[in-house]
């Protein structure tokens, strides 16, 4: 799986109190370039401190106050999980977050989905470049006494999460999702934060919970449910730990490509959790970002096409801007097999590989605009138009530019030019349409 970068259409701002502290907040959401991440920006005593949404920003966990805080410069704010599960559950992977009040605000519901409207009043765009991703290649766990988390390798994000509570009304719950934009807008975002009544006072005493009423939370006592409140979800209680474990895991600074599993854990425990899989990941060598982080290199081109050697003609994508253009790379060696045979003596590159190489870039630019690209396959169901201006021999590197003409649904018309430096060497009218598998 391959997630691409997104960011927003434009800035939203939203008002309201905190969940916590009780004070007003506001919240502005901004777009933000490709390989920017998360960050929020706060105002300090000397300006304004940005404040990256990375687990080294994390203040120590006895100081953690059953929210999840950040700190950097004398500046700290808390109760960051929900918008980070938000973006995070939307695919969200480079925004400003202007905070004003110490947390984000709520708006009589403690839970995400206030922040999933507020994304979708900003629109979400697609910025044409891979992700950086963590890749689970093996178990990972993290425990202490009954509390667990672990990581395995799976071709997705999945996440799954048991609690046990002796309060009838909850109970034990288990859930299990693979987390998509769609699953995450329907079944996780609306799920609210909930506490036992017999907690509140303790939390109050902390100095917490100042915004929290039973009209924007669950409260629950003996096995009825305060403030007239009615479940959106027999579940819902599990599914806001999992949308608390989202918000946390996006301290990775960048998506999951695995099933995590989690019992009974809180805010401190997910965060030691992404701890220890940063300091893995920050320690062994990667083959991303590419040396030009703006494009994709044949690990992201290899993880959405299944093409393979000595059928894989593309070697780099060096611009995309989703459904509308794609710029690749291909670079010509007199070790191609072809040239054994084509010809002896005088390597040309075949015209049809040209043409196949072409079209294996169009295929990028068509299987980038599905959500999952996972078991699809790109077939072209016709070539008009193809001209040939110049032989192309070992040593060129070919420069393939598409234009997307037509897409309606599966199907899509692509106009597509090759050059050798400055020189063009071929063009093509392609239709292609995606397939299953």
């Amino acid at each position: 799986m391959i997630w691409t970068q997104k960011t927003l259409g434009k800035s939203v701002t939203m008002e309201g109190t905190g969940l916590h502290t009780g004070s007003r907040a506001v919240m502005t959401l901004s777009p933000a370039p490709a390989n920017t991440g998360l960050v929020f920006v706060v105002p300090g005593p000397d300006g304004e401190v940005e404040i990256p949404a990375l687990v080294e920003h994390t203040v120590p966990r006895d100081e953690m106050n059953r929210a999840t805080t950040l700190a950097k410069d004398g500046v700290r704010i808390s109760t960051v999980e929900h918008i980070l599960g938000a973006l995070c559950g939307l695919g969200v992977t480079n925004c400003r977050i202007r905070l004003e009040g110490g947390e984000p605000p709520v708006s009589g519901c403690a839970s995400a989905r206030i922040y999933v409207e507020l994304l979708d009043e900003a629109g979400i765009v697609e910025q044409g470049v891979p992700a950086l991703s963590y890749r689970v290649t093996r178990p990972r766990r993290w425990r202490e006494g009954r509390v667990e988390i672990e990581v395995e390798p799976a071709d997705r994000f999945l996440v799954s999460f048991h609690i046990d509570y002796d309060d009838p009304a909850i109970g034990v719950q288990d859930a299990t999702f693979e987390i998509s934009p769609s699953v995450f807008r329907t079944e996780i975002a609306p799920a609210r934060t909930f506490a036992l009544m017999r907690d509140v006072a303790a939390l109050q005493e902390m100095g917490l919970v100042k915004g929290g009423t039973p009209e924007n939370a669950l409260v629950f006592e003996n096995g009825v449910l305060a403030g007239g409140q009615e479940l959106r979800f027999a579940d819902e209680c599990v599914r806001h730990k999992i949308l608390d474990l989202l918000g946390d895991l996006a301290l990775l600074g960048m998506p999951i490509e695995g099933h995590v599993r989690a019992r009974f854990s809180g805010h401190d425990a997910n965060v030691e959790f992404v701890r220890e899989l940063a300091r893995s990941e920050r320690r062994l060598p990667r083959l991303y970002p590419p040396r030009n982080p703006e494009g994709w290199d044949i690990g992201s081109i290899m993880r959405i096409m299944p093409h393979r050697y000595p059928f894989l003609l593309v070697d780099r994508i060096i611009a995309l801007d989703p459904g509308r253009s794609v710029t690749g790379l291909k670079n010509v060696t007199i070790n191609e097999p072809f040239f054994q045979g084509h010809f002896p003596g005088h390597p040309v590159m075949p015209a049809v590989l040209i043409i196949e190489a072409m079209a294996q870039t169009g295929g990028v630019l068509l299987l980038s605009s599905v959500e999952d690209p996972r078991g699809k396959l790109v077939y072209f169901s016709g070539i008009d138009g193809a001209r040939f201006r110049r032989p192309v021999t070992p040593g060129d590197q070919l420069r393939f530019e598409l234009e997307m003409v037509k897409l309606r649904g599966p199907m899509c018309r692509m106009r597509g030019t090759a050059y050798v430096d400055s020189h063009k060497v071929a063009e093509a009218d392609l239709m292609s349409t995606i397939v299953d598998a």
